[in-house]
This record gives C-alpha cells, sequence and structure tokens, in this order.
C-alpha cells in the first residue's frame, strides 16, 4: 500500500487550490486549507523550487500562481496515490469489519453497539447493514464494537 503524506495531501489541495483561483492569496489559500499561512509559503516554495508552479506578478503588490505542465502531472499523480490509498484503507477497514462480525455471529449475536467515531466507525456501521446486524444505540449487555484509530475490538458484555 502506497503511504500517502500530509505534505502530499496539502500539496493536492494546494494545487487544486490554484487551479480554481490563481489571483488567490497565501492567506486566503491558508484559511481555505486550516492552516498557518508559514506553511503555505512553505508548500510553494517547494512546489516552486520543483518547476510545479510559477509566480507572476499581476499588480504591484498582487501575485499569481500558475501551475506549470509538471504541476499539471503531480497534481494527476497525487490525486490518484490519494484515491489508492483510501481504496487500500477502506478494504482493510471492511475486512476488519468482517472479521468482527464473524466473532459476532460466533457468539449467537446478531446486534452490536458500536463505539468511536469518524470514517472507520461508518465503514463498520455500513458493513453491519448489509451483513444484517442490527446495530443498537444502547442496551446493557449487547456486544460492542469498539473503534479505535483503524482498529475494531469486539467487547462481550457479561450477562448480570
Amino acid at each position: 500500500m502506497t503511504i500517502y503524506t500530509e505534505n502530499e495531501h496539502r500539496e493536492l489541495a494546494l494545487l487544486e487550490h490554484i487551479s480554481v483561483d490563481p489571483d488567490a492569496t497565501q492567506a486566503t489559500l491558508a484559511s481555505q486549507l486550516g492552516v498557518a499561512v508559514g506553511t503555505i509559503n512553505w508548500h510553494l516554495k517547494r512546489l516552486i523550487d520543483k518547476g510545479y508552479v510559477k509566480v507572476r506578478r499581476a499588480e504591484r503588490r498582487k501575485l499569481r500562481y500558475i501551475i506549470t505542465p509538471d504541476g499539471i502531472a503531480l497534481r494527476a499523480r497525487l490525486a490518484v496515490d490519494y484515491i489508492q490509498t483510501s481504496m487500500s484503507l477502506y478494504r482493510l477497514v471492511r475486512e476488519r469489519s468482517l472479521k468482527a462480525i464473524q466473532q459476532l455471529r460466533k457468539s449467537g449475536s446478531q446486534e452490536v453497539r458500536i463505539e468511536g467515531q469518524g470514517e472507520v466507525a461508518e465503514i463498520c456501521r455500513l458493513t453491519c447493514l448489509e451483513q444484517k446486524i442490527s446495530i443498537l444505540e444502547s442496551g446493557d449487555h449487547a456486544p460492542i464494537f469498539r473503534i479505535n484509530e483503524l482498529k475494531i475490538h469486539v467487547e462481550f458484555m457479561e450477562e448480570q
């Protein structure tokens, strides 16, 4: 599985924003990406040094960022890498969800509580629904799928 780094993610987002608005300021880009202006400046310098982006003066104090053909190729590669990484992670979580469901069925249960947030919990939730596993919002004795990062831990509650 290809590892898609945070820098690659930011550079892809930066290239996409520049392609939509080449006159965007670093402050605007920083706001759109939710990072500091210094982070945008660092990424832009790297992209410029590598020949992926050119800078032109649009007005006295205004710059225009232009993506070069190499930059367009980089954006395409980064987008493909992002999709491949996302799909690999999806497959991993789905496989783990199916294994957890297998454990649940071996115990004789067809219902579960899911504890956790985010995409991993959502994939687990969708997999349960597809596999005809009832998802409970509460229930003292229902088994739990506890989501922790990419892991799904199955917990069986003791009957009292």
